[in-house]
């Protein structure tokens, strides 16, 4: 049996990230649709296996699955895709699976806020997470930048993700940040070996370029999580032609209604 200091400081870990995960997707106050920036009537959400297609309608469910958008939310991917990724971590750190954690397309930082409060609350102190973004929105979808310096009035400035970070007072040397276009700032991102790859970018061109500079850095072992996989069609295409010029066979695990993961299998 765990003795009971360690079952105690088991007890309080959980309590902690489960109030990080509870804060980062907006759970603590917005549990009617009272703060969300649109009224989102419904989800259809798609079978891939058997084509059976169900429309999910009932606010509760759409927040858990990710399906709402709010003005407030430090991330938008719902608890499923928390869980997930909390998963994720703890089985790379339960194994020992080498490699920094890295987001690409983070909108507010909240999923990057959570891997480093799961760091905090394993006591790891050597992996670093890395924070991808334009920090000005989305590229043009033909060439990966945007000439226009303006900000997209949803889009979430570098200032105010690293703000994000300090108000969990998570913001420290482990956290990295790679501001620009991904076709910019991945080729030459001094990131050596990755164990979570979480890809958010949800263009094409953006989940592309993700997998092209970053899964050969992937250890054995390590996660790929695809946010938007049967969200958008561009997305689904990108990784598509990725696993299938690559060889990789290893089977998509669904998570919810849009987001997939895999394992990498072979170095």
């Amino acid at each position: 049996m765990p003795h009971p200091a360690e079952s105690e400081s088991n007890r309080l870990r959980a309590l902690y990230l489960t109030m990080v995960k509870r804060s980062v997707g907006d759970f603590l106050y917005d549990f009617d649709g009272k703060f969300t920036r649109q009224k989102q009537t419904g989800f259809v959400s798609v079978d891939y296996q058997t084509g059976e297609r169900r429309e999910i309608t009932d606010y509760a469910e759409l927040k858990q699955n990710g399906l709402i958008a709010s003005n407030v939310a430090h991330t938008l991917i719902g608890m499923e895709r928390l869980n997930q990724l909390q998963s994720a971590v703890e089985t790379v750190l339960k194994e020992n699976v080498p490699g920094d954690f890295i987001e690409t397309g983070v909108l507010r930082g909240g999923a990057c806020i959570f891997m480093r409060a799961l760091l905090k609350a394993y006591g790891d102190t050597q992996r670093k997470v890395w924070v991808a973004d334009s920090f000005q929105g989305f590229p043009e979808r033909q060439t990966g930048r945007r000439e226009s310096a303006e900000v997209e009035p949803w889009a979430a400035s570098l200032a105010a993700v690293q703000q994000a970070f300090t108000n969990y007072e998570l913001l420290d040397e482990q956290v990295q940040f790679l501001p620009g276009w991904f076709c910019d700032s991945l080729p030459q991102a001094p990131v050596e070996t990755l164990s979570i790859l979480r890809l958010d970018g949800d263009l094409y061109i953006s989940t592309r370029d993700a997998l092209q500079y970053l899964y050969p850095k992937l250890a054995v072992g390590g996660y790929v999580i695809v946010d938007d996989y049967y969200a958008f069609d561009e997305c689904r295409a990108a990784v598509r032609e990725y696993r299938k010029a690559h060889g990789i066979t290893t089977a998509l695990i669904r998570v919810d209604p849009v987001c997939v993961y895999w394992r990498k299998e072979v170095s």
